[in-house]
């Protein structure tokens, strides 16, 4: 009876210690999902554009240059929206993927052709800023952060989130109280895996997740 009551006692202790050990890797080995939530981009074409033939033709165009000298012109498929100047400059913003800002883009270009403008070769795009958002699954103590890191600015009377700068890559992070994270900056898709990993082994670091 006393062997029967310590062998359930080891498998017990065992089962415990094996429990414990999983999670303490699951933490260690934290690597939160990112979601990419918008992807800025500039596209240029070597033309000029009339705006008002373009606003005059096109039901998915707005324009009021007393407000603003730039043309809206919102995509349906793919999902974007496109700033056109007059000098064929031009901003995306909305999508999701590097590849739907080289469809939205070109599908820019072919309204703006169906309306009678003169637009030779394809735009020269460059992605400016790509948004993610993540979710560290654990809630942060932000004074503690604040106090601990270098390169964070937390004015909690002016903004509920801290800012977190990482300088390789170059990216900025808001961090909130629940464990949510806001990635802004980066440039490629793997600059915002780079800087959340980085973030992750800094705050591990300071022992502050």
């Amino acid at each position: 009876m006393a062997k029967t009551a310590k062998t359930a006692k080891t498998a017990k202790t065992s089962k415990t210690s094996k429990t414990s050990k999983t999670s303490k890797t699951s933490k260690s080995t934290l690597k939160p999902k990112i979601k990419i939530e918008n992807v800025v981009a500039s596209a240029a074409v070597d033309a000029e554009i009339d705006l008002d033939k373009i606003a005059a033709t096109l039901d998915n165009a707005e324009y009021e240059p007393e407000q603003f000298p730039g043309l809206v012109l919102r995509l349906t498929k793919p999902k974007a929206a496109i700033l056109v100047f007059s000098s064929g400059k031009m901003v995306c913003t909305g999508s999701k993927e590097i590849k739907t800002v080289k469809v939205a883009i070109a599908e820019t270009l072919k309204q703006i052709r169906k309306c009678g403008i003169k637009v030779k070769g394809e735009a020269t795009i460059k992605i400016q800023n790509i948004v993610a958002s993540s979710d560290l699954k654990s809630e942060l103590n932000l004074d503690n952060i604040a106090f601990t890191l270098e390169n964070t600015e937390f004015e909690p009377e002016q903004f509920p989130g801290l800012v977190f700068r990482v300088t390789d890559p170059k990216v900025v992070f808001l961090l909130f109280r629940s464990g949510k994270i806001v990635c802004t900056g980066a440039k490629k898709i793997v600059d915002v895996s780079r800087g959340v990993e980085k973030l992750v082994k800094e705050l591990k670091k300071a022992k502050v997740l």
